[in-house]
Formats: structure tokens, sequence, C-alpha cells
């Protein structure tokens, strides 16, 4: 660290801020922080993550936001580093219960403005764009957007001047100098602030484990070029719908070989239209077809770039390979490419669809056989230039999990930050800091919210244990039908079982339950007196402690009680 003086004065009034994420720490996706000082809460993204296998029918993974909601008044706005679903996937569900400003890249907010018109939002949130380099004073923040290479077009970093001091957060980046468009990493602005002075930086870590550098973008042309070069019918590239970079290139490579290009994937198509609208997809003339082109076109002629990459099971390449897409089935002599790093967690799905690819008879070219990927976060070399470009007083990593987080702050302290100065937080965890000093402060409400389709609210942990239960175990259901007035049973029990036995192989098994229902309904009915959710509690317990005993199962119960 440099021995210069201190650019942080220790007076006794300075103001505090407080740094509280809400996602990302520790975790891969639902990237969410806020900033606070005094009345003013500014929140660097809203994003989601895809959920964990066992998170059964859930469809993706947000923030809990309640910090937020229970200080809404105080909200000034949002701001957005870049167009990533986990960095702006949750917008929809938090805007829905807070009013509040979001400024955003031209890209970034082209892609939200389709996601919030999917919620039927769009028009009660206000959005506002902003160039790198400009400057917006927002409450008592000044914040200053600061452009990145990415794997997205458009990403910025934050600048942010706060009352405390100025805090540098660096978005997903990696230092590219040769980007595909030519848009530089602003090195020269970052440096700018290590020069003035900075409290806090907050850096990406998802790569802080990588040695060396990460490649260029543009290396990932030359696989491409090699794979197109030798493949004499269709090819089918698979990648991010938001990777505009990589469907440029993808097209670069098309016309250079005098193909064509469909697109495929609702959302492929619609980020492509707001990319080529908006100026940063450049597509000739003659070039896009629709899909139903397809049949009038020789099979040297055809690029398909598509969704699926990450083996999505109704994603289209998964329908492709298994025959099920309504235009196109893969077969022999088509050449797959995957143009993605398969995504923590997806590791099984991914290779299930490469070993039906191959089935098909098609030629599969992924990121472990060919370079047809490069990350767009920073490796180690790149992630010690910016520490030592910002110099800062304390440094908190961000963006990965906990042993990304570990690594990085290990190269915080090989850059010369003492140990006590880099914190490794949790998401919920406040630290603050007052007259240039830094120091954990408690925690807040933080966590999960499971999405299931469009069910208002979150997924409760009950009905996800139900789930789990319901997958692990299965279900008995056990129907009768009770007089009301006499009590006396009237049908059933019937024993209906699913996921737990066959009801034809293990009649000897469900003619006992059945005794022990009689048995329960023996003791109950008169205790009961009419009250059937008493009969049925305890027909559950000793149906329960019967499965348990004779089998170690314990599936689901579920007595249906009819009155007539």
């Amino acid at each position: 660290m440099s021995t210069q003086e201190s650019p942080f004065p220790d007076t006794p009034t300075s103001p505090t801020l407080s740094i509280i994420p809400l996602g990302g720490i520790g975790e891969i996706g639902m990237n969410s922080m806020v900033l606070q000082s005094g009345d003013d809460i500014l929140l660097i993204d809203a994003g989601l993550m895809f959920p964990d296998p066992e998170m059964l029918g859930v469809d993706i993974v947000i923030p809990d936001f309640t910090y937020l909601l229970d200080n809404r008044d105080k909200v000034r706005a949002i701001v957005l580093t870049h167009g990533h679903e986990d960095h702006i996937g949750a917008l929809p569900f938090l805007l829905r219960e807070l009013k509040a400003p979001v400024y955003g890249t031209r890209l970034t907010l082209g892609f939200v403005k389709d996601k919030l018109k999917e919620h039927g939002l769009d028009s009660e949130v206000e959005l506002i764009p902003v160039r790198p380099r400009e400057v917006v004073t927002i409450g008592c923040f000044r914040v200053e957007f600061i452009r990145v290479t990415h794997s997205i077009v458009d990403g910025v970093g934050l600048g942010i001047e706060t009352p405390a001091g100025r805090v540098v957060h660096t978005g997903d980046f990696k230092i590219d100098p040769t980007p595909v468009d030519n848009e530089v990493m602003d090195l020269r602005t970052f440096s700018e602030y290590g020069d003035r002075g900075t409290l806090v930086l907050m850096s990406d870590s998802t790569n802080a484990s990588q040695g060396g550098y990460t490649f260029s973008e543009k290396e990932v042309r030359r696989g491409l070029e090699e794979i197109f070069h030798k493949s004499p019918g269709r090819i089918v590239v698979a990648t991010f719908a938001s990777n505009i970079h990589r469907v440029q290139q993808i097209i670069d490579v098309a016309v250079m070989y005098n193909r064509k290009v469909i697109l495929n994937g609702r959302s492929m198509i619609a980020n492509a239209q707001i990319a080529l609208d908006l100026g940063y997809l450049k597509i000739p003339p003659e070039t896009w077809l629709r899909i139903d082109a397809l049949k009038k076109l020789a099979d040297d002629q055809v690029v398909l770039i598509t969704t699926g990459s990450q083996g999505e099971p109704m994603s289209a390449l998964t329908r492709m390979a298994a025959n099920e897409h309504k235009h196109i089935q893969i077969r022999k002599g088509d050449t797959v490419v995957l143009s993605s790093k398969m995504i923590p967690g997806n590791e099984r799905a991914v290779t299930r669809i490469i070993n039906h690819l191959f089935k098909c008879g098609a030629d599969v070219f992924y990121e472990k056989v060919s370079e047809v990927h490069v990350s767009g976060h920073a490796s180690k070399e790149e992630l010690k230039l910016m520490l030592n470009l910002i110099k800062p007083r304390y440094f908190i990593p961000v963006h990965g999990e906990y042993r990304h987080l570990v690594y990085h702050s290990q190269l915080g302290k090989k850059v010369g930050i003492p140990e006590e100065n880099i914190f490794i937080i949790e998401d919920g965890e406040v630290v603050e800091f007052s007259d240039g000093m830094g120091r954990r402060a408690g925690h807040v409400q933080a966590g999960r919210v499971l999405i299931d389709g469009k069910l208002p609210g979150g997924v409760e942990t009950v009905v996800l244990r139900d789930r789990m239960k319901l997958a692990h175990d299965g279900v008995v259901i056990v129907i009768l039908s009770i007089e009301q007035h006499t009590g006396k049973l009237v049908s059933g029990p019937d024993i209906i079982s699913r996921g737990f036995v066959l009801e034809d192989a293990s009649q000897e098994l469900l003619a006992e339950a059945k005794q022990i229902v009689l048995d329960t309904l023996l003791v109950m009915i008169p205790e009961a007196k009419g009250d059937w959710s008493l009969v049925s509690a305890r027909v559950r317990s000793n149906l329960k402690k019967f499965f348990n005993k004779r089998l170690d199962r314990r599936p689901m119960i579920l007595p249906v009680i009819t009155e007539i």
C-alpha cells in the first residue's frame, strides 16, 4: 500500500455509510447490494439465481427484500451494472412492491423494459438511461458509471461518492484489451479513484481461483472459424441469449462462410431484436431469416443460434435432440456447438444433452474439447491489477462462493491491504464506515425467496419440504365416508398410494394399513364427537408409525374424510 498521507480525515463529524449485501455473497447469482447513509438508500443490482436440484418445482430464486420494503421511503434508486439475469432478474418482483427509478445503460434497460413488460410493469417504472463517464446525483450519493468489459455489452462499474468516503463497485468484469465492440475498459477512471483515495472497494470474485489472465472474447472467433471450416452440414450453436458479443461473432463467422442465420428461442430472438434496434448488434441484410425458411435452405447454408446451452429440460436444444422440436431435429451430419460454460449445478444436465446429441449422430463441440467459450470474469492477475489501481483502505470481495471470496481476500493481502481491513461477509451482514474506519455492525433480515411460476410471494419452506417428501417417499391417500349424525363408517377405508408401493404387489401391507385405520376409527369416532380433524390426525399418526416400523419409509399421508 502507498505510504502517502491518508485522504480520509478522522473527524468526529464524519457521517456513517452502511454496506449491506442482500444477495450474491457466498453464492453465484442473486447479486444485490445496499448502500445506506442517513435516510438515503441506494440499491446496486437486483438479481436472481437458478434453483438447486433439491428445490423441486422452483423456477427461480431471488433475494429476500424485506429490509428494503421495511425502509421503502428511504430507497432513492436502483443502479444496474449490466443486463445479466443474476443482476436484473429479481427487478420485477421488487418493483411490484416498491417504487424507485432504475438507472442503467441503454442495452441493460432494454432488457429490463422487456422483462417488466412481461410482468405488466413497464408503464409503472421510471427507467433512466446513462452512459459511461456520466455522473448522477441520487440522494446523498454521487454515482459515476465506469465502462468495464464483460461477457455482455454495456457493462459498467460504479464510482460512488458518499458522505463517508469514496466507494468503488466493479460489477462483473474482466480486462479485455481486444473487446468485440472495441469499447475497452476504462482503467484510467478506475485509477483516478485510486489517486483521489477510495475508502472501500467491492470487486467481482467469480474467477479469483483462476491463475493468470482471462482470454479475450475475440479468441472464441478462432475456435468458431475452425469448426465452421470443417462442418459440411447444418451448424447449431447454443449460447446465452444475453451474450450479444458471442451472438455477433457467430453471425460474423456465418457471413464469412456464406451461411444464413436463424435465431431460435423466445429470449434469443427478443434480446437480439433489442440489441439490433439499439445498434449493439449488426446483421447484414438478408442474413437473419425466420425459422420457417429452414426447409428451403441447403444444409451447408444453415447456422441456427439457439438457447439451451445448460441442458434445460424444455429448452430448444433439448427438444431438438429429443426429436420434439417443431422445426428441426438433430441428425447425422449436423454440428452442434455449446458456446458457454456449465453453470455450477447444471453439469449433469449438460452432460446428458451432449450424450443425446452424439446419439443423434451430431459432431458436438463444447468448452472442455474446443475453444468455443471464454469467461467474462477477471482472473488473478487482473484482480490484483484492479486492487493496485484502486488502492482501497478497505476491501470487500463480492460475487462468488465462499471459496472465491477467500481466494480474493488472499490477493488483497498480497498487494498490501492489511488483513483487518478485508471483510469477508455474508448476506444480510452490515459493514459500517464512519470517520474513515470500518467495522462489522450486526445483521438485517436476508435470505432466499423461492419463486414458483406466477404464484404471489415465494414458496414456503414447508411446501418445499412436502415436495421433497413426495419425491423421496411418495404419498398414501386414505379415503373414507362417515355418516354425519351417527358416526357410522359408510364406505372405505380405501387406500391409494403413489410413489410409495405398488398396490397390486403389496396387498398384504395395505390390508394391514386398512385394519389400522379401522381400529383407529373404532377408538376415535366416539372421542371426536363430530370433529373429524381429530380423527384425521390420529389416522395420519398411526399410519406413519406403521409404515416407518415396517418399511423404514415416511410417505406423506393424506386422510380424506367425507361426511354424508
